[in-house]
């Protein structure tokens, strides 16, 4: 039966494919469903239990870095391949494995609903199964992940904030959900937020000099201490004399990155406030605008304590990842 639901499922994806290659019609498909960053992992119980569930925990549950408690890339729910029909066929992100005498580890768009991304991996043996997670994990966490970032990004396309405040300081578009209010405004520097059940969440923009990270072995260094300068400048805590910095402990993580069209740097960390025990995460994109002379610094950081803030930082990312830029920007 193993053999015969492989067959099934492979034949299935082959199908599809070869119907979008054949240029006939687009089938009709429902559309997905699914909380933002959940997978559902199509598996038989007994594997699910053993080294190939675990295997598929190391990598799709993994830690995300840069938040200050242990939150997992996606939330998991296992179901046995019986019970996968129906609606349960809709989710948005799926992962199928089966112990099978073919070997395979494939990736595809829509199969069952729209928009979704269906990885495949079988083997003969619970080791070939493994290889075969291992060799697909990194390629199939980053399209669940972009497919999730456009799916957040839909979502909240429903109701944009018409604020200008973005473009008339510096010639980007941002496209920022209606609840988010300018609080703070400035030459040069803009901050929006929304509150949350505990906390905030919060998008700031300001610009840097084009030459202002000019040595690669002080990058990081450098990246602090331009947001300990414009939290100091910018951010005050609750009372006199505290402001946001960048967590004293711990390294910001940071990683290249393409927003906007244009090269720029990914910075994951916490932030906290100097002088009063509040922190929280922030990621912060640094974006080579060579065409404008200058770095653009967007950055949204999330103050929730006690709450899970992966969901939080998602949004933020997905409301970051969808800036664009003005051809002919203010200047001042």
């Amino acid at each position: 039966m193993k053999k015969l639901g492989t067959l099934f499922i492979v034949t299935v994806l082959l199908a599809l494919g070869a119907c979008n290659s054949s240029g006939s019609k687009e089938r009709f498909l429902p559309p997905s469903t699914g909380g933002i960053n959940s997978l559902m992992v199509v598996m038989d119980t007994e594997l699910w239990r053993g080294p190939v569930g675990e295997k598929i925990r190391e990598e799709f549950a993994a830690q995300i870095v840069g938040l200050p408690q242990i939150e997992p890339k996606f939330s998991l729910t296992q179901i046995p391949p019986k019970v996968f029909k129906g609606t349960t066929t809709h989710s948005r992100s799926l992962l199928y494995v089966e112990q099978d005498s073919t070997s395979l580890a494939h990736i595809k768009n829509d199969a069952y609903s729209k928009p979704q991304k269906v990885a495949v991996v079988t083997g003969p043996t619970e080791e070939v199964l493994i290889k075969n997670l291992d060799s697909l994990a990194d390629r199939a966490i980053k399209e669940f992940k972009a497919n999730e970032i456009a799916e957040a990004q839909k979502r909240f396309e429903r109701s944009l904030s018409k604020d200008k405040a973005l473009e008339e300081e510096f010639g980007i578009q941002l496209n920022v959900p209606s609840l988010y209010k300018v609080g703070r405004r400035e030459n040069k520097f803009v901050w929006m937020d929304i509150q949350i059940p505990k906390g905030t969440m919060n998008i700031i923009a300001y610009e840097m000099p084009w030459d202002y990270f000019n040595n690669d072995s002080t990058f990081v260094e450098d990246i602090v201490r331009m947001r300990d300068s414009i939290g100091k400048s910018f951010i005050p805590g609750p009372y006199e004399n505290t402001y946001m910095i960048t967590e004293k402990a711990f390294a910001p993580y940071v990683f290249p990155a393409e927003i906007g069209g244009k090269k720029a740097a990914e910075v994951k960390g916490v932030w906290e406030i100097h002088g009063y025990p509040m922190a929280g995460p922030f990621l912060t994109y640094i974006i080579n605008d060579k065409e404008n002379d200058r770095k653009m610094i967007i950055e949204g950081f999330t103050f929730a304590p006690s709450e899970a803030k992966r969901d939080y930082m998602f949004e933020l990312e997905a409301i970051l990842k969808t800036i664009k830029f003005d051809s002919d920007p203010p200047k001042g």
